[in-house]
This record gives C-alpha cells, sequence and structure tokens, in this order.
C-alpha cells in the first residue's frame, strides 16, 4: 500500500462510477512473481506476458495505459507497439534515483536513458505536478501532462483530532509524524537526526524499518496503519513532516492537511507544487525550521487547502488524457487480431485445450 496504488484505486473507482468498464492487469492476479531487489514488499511478474496479450485482447480495450515501468508494464508496451495500438503512461516515481539510492554506482544518465525510452515510445505520459512537468522535459521527455492526486475528505477530517482520545498518549508534546515507506530513497533519516522538542514518530513500514529502529531508540516506530487508524494518526499529530526529496507529489501531504496537520518539507517537486502560498506549510532547505514555523499554523488553513484536491477531477483528468481508439476502430483492430491469430494463449488455457481435445478423441474411440 502507497501513494501509486491509492491513487490508481481511486481513479478507478471514480471511473466505474461514471459508467467507464475497467480492466486491470497486476502481480497480483495469479501470476508467478519475485521480489523486487532490495524492496521485497514489491512483487515483480516477469513471466506474463502470453497471459497479459490474452487478457487485452479478450476484453478488446478503446484506451491503454500503462502505470509502471515493470514486466507487465513492459510486457504491455511491448504488445502495443506491436499492434501499433496508442497508449499512455505515467511517472509516479523518480525510478532512477530510486535506484541510484540502492546502488550507487548505477549512473543515473543510464536509468534516465531507460525509462524515457520507455515513455517516449507512447503517447502521453501523465506526471503529478507542473515542477515534474518542466524537470522531466530538461531530461528528454516528451508529451508531458500534469495529472494531480486527490484526497478522501471525508476520510481524512479534522473531525478526526483527538476523537474519542489523543491516540499518542502520553509521548511528549508537540507530535512530529512522518507516514510512509520506509525506505532509504524516502530520505526518512533527515528527520530522525532534527533536534527537535516533543516526539517524533514513524507510520509505515518497509526494508529500513528494522535499520531504524535499531539506530534511533527514542523514535516512535508503529508500523503501517489503514483507514481511520491512518487518520487519526495524521489527525492528532500537531507536524506533519515529509523529508523525501525523490517523490513526485506526496499524498501523503494533502492527507495529513485535510486533517488540519500542517506540513514540512523541502523545496523539491511535490512539496512546492502543494504548500508555498496556502499558509498550510513550509518548505525550507532547514527543515528543522519548517518544522518549528508549523505550530504556529491555524489547523483550519491545511484543511481549506486539501479541499482542493478531489478524486472526480482528478480522475476526469485521467480520462481526458487519455488516447483512446473508440468504435468501429478499436473493435475492428481486436476482430483483426484474434482473426489473424496473433494471440499467444496461457499456459492455462493450452492445458484446457489439450485436455478438450484428448476428451474428443477419447468419446471419438468409445
Amino acid at each position: 500500500m502507497n501513494g501509486v496504488v491509492r491513487t490508481l484505486q481511486r481513479t478507478m473507482e471514480e471511473l466505474r462510477k461514471s459508467g467507464h468498464i475497467v480492466e486491470i492487469i497486476a502481480p497480483s492476479d495469479g501470476y508467478w512473481t519475485m521480489p523486487l531487489p532490495t524492496y521485497p514488499d514489491i512483487r515483480l511478474a516477469p513471466f506474463a506476458k502470453s497471459d497479459v496479450e490474452r487478457r487485452i485482447v479478450h476484453f478488446g480495450p478503446e484506451a491503454i495505459h500503462i502505470a509502471t515501468e515493470g514486466p507487465l508494464g513492459q510486457a504491455a508496451r511491448s504488445l502495443c507497439i506491436k499492434w501499433a495500438m496508442p497508449f499512455t503512461t505515467s511517472y509516479h516515481t523518480k525510478f532512477p534515483e530510486y535506484i541510484k539510492a540502492r546502488f550507487p554506482f548505477v549512473p543515473l544518465s543510464l536509468s534516465y536513458k531507460f525509462v524515457r525510452t520507455f515513455h517516449n515510445s507512447g503517447g502521453r505520459i501523465m506526471v503529478t505536478t507542473p515542477s515534474m512537468v518542466t524537470f522531466l522535459e530538461k531530461q528528454g521527455f516528451d508529451d508531458l501532462a500534469p495529472w494531480a492526486r486527490g484526497v478522501d475528505l471525508d476520510q481524512f477530517s479534522s473531525e478526526k483530532r483527538f476523537n474519542p482520545d489523543d491516540i499518542y498518549g502520553d509521548l511528549p508534546k508537540p507530535i512530529f509524524v512522518n507516514v510512509g515507506r520506509v525506505a532509504v530513497e524516502k530520505n526518512i533519516e533527515a528527520f530522525l537526526k532534527l533536534d527537535l522538542p516533543g516526539s517524533k514518530v514513524v507510520i509505515g513500514d518497509g526494508p529500513q524499518l528494522k535499520e531504524l529502529t535499531r539506530k534511533y531508540p527514542d523514535v516512535t516506530f508503529a508500523g503501517a496503519k489503514f483507514g481511520d487508524d491512518l487518520a487519526r494518526h495524521f489527525a492528532d499529530a500537531d507536524v506533519f513532516v515529509f523529508p523525501s526529496k525523490t517523490d513526485t507529489f506526496g499524498l501523503v501531504i494533502i492527507e495529513a492537511m485535510a486533517t488540519g496537520t500542517p506540513v514540512a518539507g523541502y523545496p523539491v517537486s511535490g512539496p512546492i507544487d502543494i504548500i508555498p502560498g496556502s499558509g498550510a506549510g513550509f518548505v525550507s532547505h532547514d527543515l528543522r525550521q519548517a518544522c518549528l514555523d508549523c505550530l504556529k499554523i491555524d489547523r483550519s488553513i491545511p484543511v481549506r487547502h486539501a479541499q482542493n484536491y478531489s478524486w472526480k477531477t482528478v480522475s476526469q483528468t485521467f480520462f481526458e488524457l487519455l488516447t483512446p481508439e473508440y468504435e468501429p476502430v478499436a473493435r475492428k483492430r481486436w476482430r483483426r487480431i484474434r482473426r489473424l491469430g496473433r494471440i499467444a494463449s496461457s499456459p492455462y488455457h493450452l492445458i484446457k485445450k489439450l485436455v478438450r481435445k484428448i476428451s474428443r478423441f477419447v468419446k471419438g474411440k468409445a
């Protein structure tokens, strides 16, 4: 569970509410998977191409969107290119910087060449903010368009604060909290090293959790939280600290604001697109000072600013940025592909076909 997953889930929900039919192909669809090196929580499905092909042709979509650069995204991209089917992609995370954080010997230029080739081979590239459009244009990406993020204002509400009690109990106040994946690319140590009054709390799980728990015994590591429990951990905090320099947006920023909690962050993509001028937080290269300044903010201001982010608007923007082929063009395309037998059946369907043939043969002999 992370910001990308929540964004895709809510976008699909809103599209279905609007009457669209959506098919999602994900590693959790029964494929054999393997863990991403250094990140076992993320699963990769490297041998799913034939089944991806079968499912796409069976569904016959009018628009295809590829959300990630993993094996499933690679499979869908190669099939779309083979069929001359237009498709869009989205750039959710600074993938090259993530690789650099884990494998410093890998040049950024090499990683950017990979992701640039992947995305530029399609149509429009959806990115999170205007600053990311500018950043990626300098990296040689084409046809970029901003696609923001939303927040569930019913779930993440200021009414959750101290309701029914203070979820942080007897921890010394004020409470500075970070929510997200506990991983090196999130730069959480920049927060943990700060000399701040009160208590520091980290909500989340990830590959760096054990290391940081040992290294910072005075910090409260509360583990992953979901639903109303997560909303209360946002609401009962005094300041939300967002130290990441690799996120392209930071969905947790507006989730914190929706509960009334001001946000401190660095002046990088994501925070600089949401916080400056809002009065709902501070960005500064001096993260400690930004945290302390947030303590002076009226909590009604972040709440009002978060109301600018609606999932309905987010899903409508997504739909408008797609490059669909409407009937009869799309239907003709899928009929032609099926007729020419370009589809490679999955092992499951090959076995079913073999069983049917054997059954017919046995019945014929009988």
